[in-house]
């Protein structure tokens, strides 16, 4: 067996090469990441989190592919414009990482068709695989779940890595901000990562919470369709705050007190 010295990672600060505006996104888009893998969403170095770059209308940043969750800071994101051109990268000291074709395509799609929307996560939860694989979908079960009850689905067609299949997959989502991927896992948006974060916890905890009831083998309490559609209603943009926040500010004072690393 070759004796060969172990890689070293190390990432070169990007701060000085962006502006304010873009540093503060590098900042979320990198608690995301910590928060997504802290929740135990994460892939290992799998699925991607994409922020709309501000002030860049055809550009966003997205995760190196071969960082775990767990370690993505600021500086280690990578800049790229819709056509998967890198715009920007840090050294990685004994590594030349680069970007994950599947997550170029997928995520590409939806930065340039809604441009009301600048964040996208997308998972591979054991419980986000399991209900995407059920023919019934996820069902509003409970009042978490009503907030799902419109939730856009796209029937699987194989790894996202052929360009032709970005037309679909944004006709799929249509105006929605959640979609489940049949066969495959999850997707959220929104309009700051914040909000995105939001809607991929609760549809994550959907999905467990159906899993956990229909693995009692117990018939299920129904919920009137009226009362349905009325809770939905409660959860739509019109009638609340912005979905992330209020939460947001203490998710990342909770990430300080653990590891501010990502902000670096």
């Amino acid at each position: 067996m070759l004796d060969t010295p172990e890689k070293v990672l190390r990432i070169s600060s990007m701060r000085p090469q962006v502006t304010p505006e873009e540093w503060r996104a590098r900042v979320d888009l990198a608690a995301a990441y910590r928060l997504i893998a802290l929740y135990g969403m994460a892939d290992m170095g799998a699925n991607h989190i994409s922020l709309r770059v501000p002030g860049e209308e055809n550009a966003f940043l997205i995760n190196p592919y071969g960082m775990m969750y767990e370690e993505i800071t600021a500086s280690s994101l990578i800049k790229i414009d819709h056509d998967g051109n890198i715009l920007a990268k840090p050294s990685y000291g004994d590594f030349d990482y680069g970007i994950n074709r599947a997550g170029f395509v997928l995520h590409s799609a939806i930065h340039m068709a809604r441009r009301d929307l600048d964040a996208i996560i997308h998972t591979h939860t054991w419980a986000g695989m399991a209900v995407s694989s059920l023919a019934c979908g996820l069902l509003p079960l409970n009042q978490t779940s009503m907030r799902f009850a419109k939730v856009a689905y796209h029937d699987y067609g194989g790894v996202v890595l052929d360009l032709a299949m970005r037309e679909k997959l944004v006709a799929d989502l249509g105006d929605a901000n959640c979609m489940v991927l049949r066969n495959h896992g999850l997707l959220t948006a929104g309009r700051t990562v914040a909000e995105a974060f939001n809607w991929m916890h609760r549809m994550e905890l959907s999905c467990k919470a159906q899993l956990a009831a229909m693995a009692c083998n117990t018939p299920l309490t129904p919920v009137p369709q009226d009362v349905i559609e009325a809770t939905w209603l409660n959860y739509q943009p019109q009638t609340r705050r912005p979905y992330g926040v209020m939460e947001w500010p203490a998710l990342l004072r909770m990430l300080d007190r653990m590891d501010p690393s990502f902000r670096e």
